[in-house]
């Protein structure tokens, strides 16, 4: 008991990296590292995009046509992305309680309505072409497109996603997955080329509708991945790590509910622990405020943590099931 008193007041008056202010730093550096991922990925794209769209308006390929409207679209993408990275800055207010981390879902929303479009635009044209076939011209130029295409789709992808993971942003990883779905569609592009060089004119709108074939499968994945975070679903790994830690804390004797949800790219968690229904208030205060702290030590990206400590013992357990008893249905 003297223990747990000296721990308690030990935590009180030593300062924690776990403080409102450093949490607050900690997601700014967060958005930051968005925001810098998302300005250099915008620059790379466009610029492949703009070089791509000036070799699509002497060549008349369909394929490259697709890949150019792809790779345009996935710089748009930085947009929403970039407004919903400010606005997660921005302070918790009594209206938004939690911030406006939630910002970053609809951001991915847009982006699964970007994708959508660029499919159905990229589909239609190959349609087009296929009813009415078109010779292609300047191949060797539309195939260097592709290859260029591939290169900078493939860079910014590997850069989207592996921030996205560290900093936790769903609609980051999103973006990522676009964006390197747009690197094996520039690929497909030197098919067409190769196709129409042979004397198949017609491989080049044939790649076009693969391109939106792998368009559309791209779009199921960030769908996928952005309604799990607008229904606030966490990986269960992160629960049963955060239970361990739970249980491994001195004075806890039993762990309840765990729940979780991300607010933007941060997770929060309410928990519930029993402790010996003999300690005192600030006692069991200290065991909670413990728990809390190797909480957000521990669970990566967990930003903040509320924990409920429960009484345990035989006068509890006899409470308890006096209410159970009391408030079960009846099965008659």
């Amino acid at each position: 008991m003297r223990a747990r008193l000296l721990s308690w007041a030990s935590h009180v008056i030593t300062p924690h990296s776990h403080d409102s202010a450093d949490k607050t730093d900690a997601a700014l550096e967060s958005s930051s590292r968005g925001m810098r991922v998302l300005a250099l990925s915008f620059t790379v794209l466009l610029i492949t995009a703009v070089a791509q769209a000036v070799i699509v308006a002497f060549s008349g390929s369909v394929a490259l046509l697709g890949d150019t409207l792809h790779n345009f679209a996935d710089a748009l993408t930085a947009v929403p992305l970039g407004i919903a990275f400010w606005l997660g800055r921005r302070a918790a207010t009594r209206r938004y309680t939690y911030g406006y981390g939630k910002a970053e879902d609809l951001a991915g929303l847009m982006i699964v309505v970007i994708i959508t479009a660029s499919a159905v635009f990229a589909g239609y044209e190959a349609i087009q072409r296929l009813l009415a076939p078109q010779d292609v011209h300047a191949l060797g130029w539309v195939a260097a497109a592709g290859l260029v295409g591939f290169l900078g789709n493939e860079w910014v992808a590997r850069y989207r996603i592996r921030v996205g993971r560290e900093i936790g942003s769903a609609a980051l990883v999103a973006d990522g997955l676009h964006a390197r779905t747009d690197g094996f569609t520039s690929l497909a592009v030197l098919l067409g080329a190769g196709g129409a060089a042979l004397g198949f004119p017609i491989a080049d709108p044939i790649v076009g509708l693969l391109i939106t074939l792998a368009i559309c499968l791209v779009l199921r994945d960030a769908a996928r991945e952005i309604y799990h975070r607008l229904m606030d679903a966490v990986d269960p790994a992160l629960l049963d790590h955060a239970e361990r830690v739970l249980a491994g804390t001195p004075g806890v004797r039993r762990v309840g509910s765990v729940r979780m949800r991300w607010i933007g790219h941060v997770l929060r968690a309410e928990v519930d622990i029993a402790v010996d229904h003999r300690l005192s208030l600030i006692e069991a205060h200290a065991v909670a405020v413990e728990a809390e702290h190797r909480l957000i030590h521990e669970v990566s990206r967990l930003r903040a943590a509320t924990v409920h400590a429960d009484p345990d013992g035989p006068r509890d357990a006899d409470h308890h099931a006096t209410l159970t008893d009391h408030r079960a249905p009846s099965t008659a």
